[in-house]
């Protein structure tokens, strides 16, 4: 029945790939707003829910909580131990998955049309009646803290970590979803209850489905999911103010390279000057390859293996980053050289090769995302959440055409910052004596 399903998957990627997505959007009985597409020809279908708010929502002191409540999800309800969970997803041929990031919880389903009924009863349990109980929290609780000391000895981590503790000062933002050791283990099986209770509620739930199903069959599903779930939620943080001064920052490490994190305030996703700020970033960083900073740091001058930059809009803030790795004797010069592209862009633009081959890639690339039934699902909650439109599937490529050489020069002049540009590199680093020591 595994093997079904994977068949299942594959073959509606090839149905995605050939026919047009027709997008419903639909409200369920219980009110629930949700994106469907239906595709009865495979019996198969994916669900997504998404709760805003996230690791976001830990109470003060309480770091880490809702990523271990999240951990714990599929470690039993009821009567049913993690075992007992494990075991009856796999008879019914389902897989569940649960993650959490700064500004959401993602929970996915997949299953057969066949099994579809008790797939979704056992997938509500772990939703609405998670067990949480000790001996799974304790093991969880292990995995995490696990999973904190070893980010405690990566060098990219310790550099995300100080760069996100310089720039969001004293909120949420600032400190890692894992928590702390101290934080984590620190929390009881009440704050865990609490952190659900606070973050897994219906009036921030978004919702998908991709598959075998009509769309009063998703209504009465959805509210089938959520009830029981409290009616509202833990507020939102509030906006995150960018505090970030330009300098360059050092976190001693005894490594051979140095890892630098680098970058400054960026646009919100809203913002309609995005297109045009994506469209930048591929040609500065974020194009591999083909990127003038990949040109520039690795192809002319050698230094660095790997080195790009990315948008990355928060709910509560906007960032614009990049992160490079150097030789502990060469990274003072990696860091100018990224500086000086970043002044070049915002005076000079971009030429019209570099935008028509920004545009190929973007734009020949983007069906290839809608490779498969819960591919396609989790597109469609991630675009709800964002605010945009159903028909942005097939308006997307014609707005990134329509964006021209000066749009980006005034764009690059909106978003690049080089005063602004700050950088925390881990290391040895040498010949960057002004720099900041973080201890």
């Amino acid at each position: 029945m595994i093997r079904l399903a994977l068949a299942c998957m594959l073959g509606l990627a090839a149905v995605a790939a050939e026919a047009e997505i027709k997008i419903q959007e639909i409200t369920s009985p219980g009110g629930i707003d949700a994106w469907l597409v239906e595709e009865h020809s495979i019996p198969f279908v994916a669900i997504e829910l998404r709760f805003k708010g996230g690791a976001s929502l830990d109470l003060p002191g309480k770091r880490g909580a809702t990523n271990l409540m999240v951990g714990l999800l599929e470690e039993g309800t009821g009567e049913m131990d993690a075992r007992d969970f494990a075991r009856a997803a796999e008879e019914l041929a389902a897989s569940f998955d649960y993650d959490v990031y700064d500004d959401s919880i993602a929970i996915s389903a997949r299953m057969l049309t066949e099994n579809r009924d008790e797939a979704v009863e056992l997938f509500r349990k772990s939703i609405v009646e998670p067990r949480f109980d000790q001996e799974s929290i304790d093991r969880v609780r292990g995995q995490v803290e696990s999973n904190i000391r070893s980010e405690l000895t990566d060098p990219n981590d310790i550099a995300g970590a100080a760069f996100d503790a310089l720039a969001f000062g004293d909120h949420p933002y600032a400190t890692d979803s894992d928590g702390t050791l101290d934080s984590v283990a620190a929390l009881t099986r009440d704050d865990i209850v609490a952190a659900h209770q606070g973050a897994i509620a219906r009036d921030r739930v978004y919702a998908s489905a991709v598959g075998d199903i009509t769309a009063e069959e998703l209504g009465l599903i959805l509210d089938r999911l959520v009830e029981g779930l409290p009616e509202t939620g833990l507020p939102q943080p509030g906006p995150a103010p960018v505090n970030l001064d330009g300098g360059i920052h050092v976190v001693p490490y005894d490594v051979p390279q140095s890892v630098a994190i680098f970058g400054h305030e960026g646009f919100e996703r809203d913002d309609p000057d995005f297109f045009a700020a994506y469209i930048l970033n591929v040609i500065l960083g974020g194009g591999g390859f083909e990127s003038r900073l990949m040109d520039e740091v690795r192809e002319k001058r050698g230094l660095t293996y790997g080195v790009g930059s990315y948008l990355v809009p928060k709910d509560h803030a906007a960032l614009y980053l990049g992160q490079v790795a150097s030789a502990n004797n060469r990274i003072a010069q990696a860091i100018e050289v990224i500086q000086n592209e970043w002044v070049r862009m915002r005076q000079e633009g971009v030429t019209e090769d570099e935008l028509a081959r920004a545009k190929t890639y973007l734009t020949g690339g983007y069906p290839l995302r809608f490779d498969g039934n819960g591919t396609i699902a989790n597109i469609l909650v991630g675009m709800q959440m964002e605010g945009l439109s159903p028909d942005y599937v097939v308006t997307r490529n014609a707005k990134i055409e329509a964006v021209t050489r000066e749009d980006v020069l005034r764009v690059a002049q909106r978003l690049m910052r080089p005063d602004e540009l700050t950088f925390v590199v881990v290391g040895q680093p040498e010949g960057l004596e002004d720099a900041i020591p973080i201890q």
